[in-house]
């Protein structure tokens, strides 16, 4: 869990523009059955997370881990649709902090440790998310 701490302000900082993975990004977040439980893990967690769980009040959970498992399964290099909406959209009236943003990354990290991710491919996947920050938080 102290890896945390440090591997976050890192991929903000050395991170540039998204992009897709390989396939084998995929494979090793255990296919789409592995994204949907680390996205599950995550969503669960924040929706128990009192720093961020308020931003989930008016969403439709199930529908928010399909399209975040679908947007994770896009970006590692699986065969999911590609959906043009930015994340700007569908976070700017949340007015989200960068502490919110950090609460949700360390959220996924715990998801991704609890399903057994490989720590290299948890590192991929957080770089190809980080550029989204710009996007997300808005204060």
């Amino acid at each position: 869990m102290r890896r945390r701490f440090l591997v976050i302000p890192m991929l903000l900082a050395a991170a540039g523009p998204a992009r897709a993975a390989d396939s084998a990004l995929f494979q090793q977040l255990g296919g789409l059955d592995g994204i949907e439980r680390i996205v599950g893990g995550m969503v669960d967690r924040s929706l128990g997370d009192p720093r961020i769980a308020w931003a989930f009040d008016n969403s439709n959970h199930d529908r928010l881990k399909r399209l975040i498992a679908q947007q994770f399964c896009n970006l590692s290099g699986g065969p999911c649709p590609r959906r043009e909406r930015g994340m700007g959209p569908a976070h700017r009236h949340l007015g989200l902090a960068e502490y919110h943003f950090n609460a949700l990354v360390g959220n996924l990290q715990d998801a991704m440790e609890e399903a057994g991710t490989p720590f290299r491919a948890q590192l991929r996947l957080l770089a190809l998310l980080a550029p989204m920050k710009r996007e997300i938080v808005t204060r």
